[in-house]
């Protein structure tokens, strides 16, 4: 068997959109969903017997291996041999601290060959975080590595621990259990358990902006829904070169640069070093990338440093995709203009998993700063408080039908009052508006609008505008309480390297929005700052922000 390739003219998305059906989708599953499904066979055994590729790794200090699905098909045997070695049962959760290691995809996929749910923990997550998680999923077991492992000490009453020693210096605590030393002398068989397609396999929880993060289940079908996307939106070939630069630790990472590319009989690329221009460089030149994902985060890194820096990959990438944030137009230019590739934005919720896109796969418009276009099997649309569909032009909820999203799979939060989950909509927290021709545009999250002398402000237009200055590397935009506008419109700025701060480029940046934009939603305050405050997965908490605006 080999991955699917979709070299072909892309399909029409209005066609693809109008022809969906739910059938054709769990056919690209290697059994039938009402039999039954595991996500190691999914991910890996259906691939095995051919000596390919399954992952690319590449460690800190510049060491590369590689394993075949047969390699992994073994491996991922003997650590399920070893989770029911410690009591691990069908349906309890596995947590894994890992960094983006050959040890976290075994462990993955032996949690799942062994019928268990894999729950990421990210590894920039503190003691507090870390043990919140653990007991909220209530882990039958921990993986973690040397380096991760001092986390652990903090916490009490912790599960049995399986700690990664890579070399003579690393070391767990005395009690624990060596990964390879317990995966080599496990038995190489272990058949997968067949669990229901409603079953879960992995346990993920939301970065909430306030309150404790919810803990929800992702069923085994929602598979399906993430080979649909790296087909669609993502549009990945059998000859592409994939890398998702995102952390597994978290969903887009977790869903998209392991499961999604490994269940369409692709090799997915781990690099364990940090994200910088330097290695973004290399690491494409090395392993030839050609369809490249992440977030804005990192895209926008890319634009501080300069154009020179990634000269050497230019005309190197065949597709990129953004998703985690609103993808500003800025970097759209940017990216085609130095590295001569379009760069799409995808929208997306762990709750949900992608389902607003612009779609490489698909021909459909693109116009840049809309999210893009339902992802087929999905029905996005905009609502009123009232929960009362919006023509084009008015913002108002993003929601997704239930009633007519046969894809979507997420049923609630696990033990937690889900209201956002209605009868006919999921209302996704986020605002936006429905363009003329069916396309969505992001606004922002609900609690980031801004709302200023009766005028309802998206921070994302204001912040674009912003990034369009040759002196703006980064910016956040919030609303200030103000007596008589309600709010006023304040950015925090984080200039370009050897830029310096001056009240002339304030009132510079100030009449640059004014006259992109309108004369009701330029930025009244600019404050310059050395960094923005953002979530481990890059993601700018505005209401930190707000907060210290509140507090002064």
């Amino acid at each position: 068997m080999t991955p699917t390739s979709m070299s072909s003219p892309r399909q029409s998305y209005t066609e693809a959109y109008a022809s969906f059906d739910l059938r054709t989708a769990f056919s690209v599953l290697s059994r039938d969903p009402n039999t039954g499904l595991n996500a190691c066979i999914e991910c890996c055994d259906r691939y095995a017997g051919s000596e390919r590729v399954a992952l690319m790794w590449e460690s800190q200090n510049g060491h590369s291996e590689t394993y075949t699905f047969d390699q992994l098909k073994e491996l991922s045997a003997r650590f399920a041999n070893l989770l029911l070695a410690a009591g691990v049962k069908s349906g309890d959760r596995v947590a894994g601290l890992l960094p983006r290691t050959p040890e976290l995809l075994i462990t993955i996929l032996g949690t799942w060959r062994a019928g268990a749910v894999y729950q990421p923990l990210f590894t920039a997550f503190g003691s507090k975080a870390i043990e919140y998680r653990v007991r909220a999923s209530n882990a039958k077991v921990i993986v973690t590595d040397a380096v991760n492992r001092v986390k652990l000490d903090e916490i009490e009453n912790l599960p049995p621990i399986v700690t990664v020693c890579r070399s003579d210096g690393d070391a767990g605590a005395a009690q624990d259990l060596n990964f390879w030393t317990e995966v080599r002398h496990r038995a190489p068989v272990f058949d997968p358990v067949i669990l229901s397609a409603d079953a879960p396999f992995l346990m993920m929880f939301t970065s909430g902006t306030t309150g404790l993060a919810k803990p929800l289940f992702v069923p085994l079908k929602a598979v399906a829904a993430f080979v649909g996307y790296m087909r669609q939106a993502v549009d990945l070939r059998a000859e592409d070169s994939f890398w998702n630069i995102a952390d597994p630790g978290w969903a887009y990472g977790l869903y998209y640069a392991v499961a999604g590319p490994l269940a369409m009989g692709h090799s997915t690329l781990f690099y364990e070093d940090a994200f910088s221009a330097d290695s973004l460089v290399r690491v494409i030149q090395k392993y030839k990338v050609t369809n490249l994902a992440g977030s804005p985060t990192a895209f926008r890194s890319l634009i501080a440093v300069g154009p020179e820096s990634v000269q050497a990959i230019k005309g190197h990438l065949r597709v990129v995709s953004s998703a985690g944030e609103p993808l500003n137009p800025e970097v759209i230019r940017w990216f085609a203009k130095h590295l001569a590739v379009p760069i799409n934005d995808h929208y997306g919720q762990t709750e949900l998993g992608m389902v607003l896109c612009n779609h490489h796969g698909l021909d459909h418009p693109v116009h840049m700063g809309a999210a893009g276009f339902a992802t087929p099997g999905y029905r996005v649309v905009v609502v009123d408080d009232a929960c009362v569909e919006l023509t084009a032009g008015k913002p108002g909820a993003l929601a997704v039908d239930r009633t007519r999203s046969p894809l979507l799979w997420f049923s609630g939060y696990e033990g937690i009052e889900t209201p956002s989950l209605g009868a006919t909509y999921y209302l996704s927290g986020d605002t936006a508006e429905l363009n003329e021709d069916g396309s969505i545009s992001f606004v922002g999250r609900a609690d980031d609008v801004i709302t200023s002398s009766g005028y309802r402000i998206g921070p994302f237009d204001v912040e674009s505008a912003l990034m369009e200055h040759p002196a703006v590397a980064e910016v956040a935009v919030i609303g200030k309480p103000d007596p008589e506008r309600t709010e006023i419109v304040k950015a925090f700025v984080v200039l370009r390297p050897d830029v310096l701060p001056t009240s002339e480029l304030s009132e510079e940046l100030r009449l640059h929005v004014r006259n992109r934009l309108s004369a009701h939603a330029y930025p009244r305050e600019i404050e310059f700052i050395k960094a923005l405050p953002k979530t481990p997965s890059g993601k700018v908490q505005r209401y930190i922000l707000r907060n210290l605006e509140k507090a002064k």
